[in-house]
């Protein structure tokens, strides 16, 4: 259990900067209809490999429903979008605005409490966000260059379907096998990216991409998709909403990271400083990790 959030930092921090190699060359809808749909059938065949049920319980499928179109669908397509719209490592710390959401929706909707941990671990996430986000928000408020609205609203969108879908699926268990529960959920989100595709008119069958676009997609598709959203969603199911969303604090470092090295971003004084304080936050949910008991 301890080493999830490790994976998920690296798995999804790296997949921000693939995915900005792969929009290089295919459009956002295709992107996210191959990617989520690939990944779910791959986590079909772990199943049928598994001797697994294909089909969760009838039971399972308002989650199923919750996750695909919340954490999955409108997440995937907000975060593709605002890749456009703004810098890689700029829409990745946005993005991770959920957190703070998660904390708040799950107050509101499950009455978690904020312990002292959680409270500082918010706290410095929520100023780590606050450095790294200063040149968007500096240029909102007519100070340098104005980014596009949508650079920003995108990513925020992103962030409240990932919250409430990871609340709701804690207020509304599901009793399923998890990595057939995950790939319903990515095949809905590969639908929502089929249907956005034939409305918008994007080309169905993209073009053939090089090496470095074709390696990009593979780590997206098996590591930045199935394998992570299987993961996050065992996570989830163990520890608190708060705390499985502060875990993953530590993603938008490793995508900055990884952005400054695979798509040549380039971070101010003020990225560095919410490095520190968005590590700080991280830190403090992973020893909070440790001290859960394992589960039988």
């Amino acid at each position: 259990m301890r080493l999830i959030p490790v994976f998920l930092a690296l798995a999804w921090g790296l997949n921000w900067p693939a995915v900005k190699i792969v929009l290089s060359a295919w459009p956002p809808f295709t992107l996210r209809t191959v990617s989520l749909g690939c990944g779910g059938l791959l986590l079909l065949g772990l199943a049928l490999g598994q001797r697994k049920p294909l089909l969760p319980p009838r039971a399972a499928w308002r989650g199923v429903w919750i996750g695909g179109l919340l954490t999955v669908a409108l997440f995937n397509m907000s975060t593709a979008f605002a890749q456009l719209s703004t810098s890689t490592s700029r829409a990745a710390v946005l993005t991770f605005t959920m957190p703070m959401m998660s904390a708040l929706l799950a107050r509101w909707w499950l009455g978690e409490r904020l312990d002292r941990s959680k409270a500082l671990a918010l706290a410095l996430g929520t100023a780590g966000i606050a450095a790294l986000a200063w040149p968007v928000l500096r240029g909102l408020l007519g100070e340098g260059p104005a980014p596009p609205l949508r650079g920003l609203l995108l990513p925020l969108l992103a962030a409240f379907g990932w919250a409430a879908g990871t609340v709701l699926l804690k207020r509304w268990p599901v009793s399923a096998d998890r990595v057939n529960f995950t790939a319903w959920q990515l095949l809905i989100g590969a639908g929502c990216g089929l249907l956005g595709a034939l409305l918008t008119g994007e080309p169905m069958v993209p073009a053939l991409p090089g090496a470095r676009v074709t390696a990009a997609l593979l780590f997206h598709i098996v590591l930045g998709t199935a394998v992570a959203y299987w993961l996050w969603f065992v996570l989830a199911e163990h520890v608190s909403a708060t705390v499985s969303s502060l875990t993953t604090l530590a993603v938008p470092v490793v995508g900055v990271l990884g952005a400054m090295l695979l798509v040549g971003d380039r971070p101010s004084a003020s990225d560095w400083l919410g490095f520190v304080l968005v590590l700080g936050g991280a830190a403090l949910t992973l020893l909070q990790l440790r001290s859960l008991k394992p589960s039988a």
